[in-house]
């Protein structure tokens, strides 16, 4: 069976970063756009426990797990030469 692709993991941290330290703050003061943002983060951590238990089970399942860095990255490896 061919890898799956799916996001690395720095995208979940880098995305929640931002979400906690800069966006909260910026709407601080505003508590309907504090309430978006906070269930946005909620949203965002579910789906990163979500994608580990796949990877659990592709591990647990012999199936391979190819983090990818960008949506690119598939062709960028096949466009390296050898």
């Amino acid at each position: 069976m061919e890898q799956i692709p799916l996001p690395s993991p720095i995208h979940y941290e880098l995305i929640l970063q931002l979400l906690e330290r800069q966006t909260m703050s910026a709407v601080n003061q505003n508590p309907d756009l504090r309430h978006q943002v906070n269930q946005l983060i909620i949203t965002l951590r579910k789906a990163a426990v979500q994608q580990k238990r796949l990877e659990e089970i592709c591990k647990f399942s012999s199936v391979a797990i190819d983090h990818r860095w960008s949506i690119n990255h598939h062709a960028e490896k096949a466009a390296a030469p050898d």
